[in-house]
């Protein structure tokens, strides 16, 4: 696979040390947050080789893929990226606070950073408002850098 722009094409590990798993829902908003964390993890000097993508079909089913990857002695920190936004019915309640449950289950089970950027909110609107592409605050770019920082802190306790 080519490299993507940006990112470091020498000196990388025989192992990914991220992984970052993203829902197809909501399509639009999830790629921006997964261009953002990939810019943001080029600029903090990891290497396009050692951050793992998966996608998955939606918010739902990122927690499952999240403990998988976090189960690998390879990974030191999993993300988890989407979007799920307020409808007409309990759904939205349903899924975003159970998959901010499980990914933090899984963080605590597998002592490994677990971060979530599955934006919740009650508009396509403010989801965008927080998955600006360029933009160092969306949220892409800051679930790399917690990630990042995390793993390093709990690599050194």
């Amino acid at each position: 696979m080519p490299s993507k722009p940006g990112f470091k094409k020498s000196s990388c590990s025989a192992k990914a040390h991220f992984a970052v798993v993203v829902a197809q829902f909501n399509a639009s908003i999830a790629e921006s947050l997964l261009k953002a964390c990939l810019d943001e993890f080029s600029r903090l000097g990891v290497c396009e080789c050692d951050i793992h993508v998966v996608h998955v079909p939606g918010a739902f089913e990122i927690p499952l893929t999240a403990l998988k990857l976090s189960q690998k002695k390879n990974i030191q920190a999993v993300i988890g990226l989407g979007a799920v936004i307020r409808g007409q019915t309990l759904h939205y309640e349903l899924v975003a606070g159970q998959a901010a449950r499980a990914m933090m289950d899984i963080s605590l089970q597998s002592g490994k950073p677990v971060v979530f950027e599955i934006l919740a909110a009650d508009t396509v609107k403010l989801c965008e408002a927080r998955a600006k592409p360029g933009d160092r605050d969306n949220k892409g770019a800051s679930a790399a850098r917690v990630a990042f920082e995390m793993a390093g802190i709990l690599r050194d306790l």
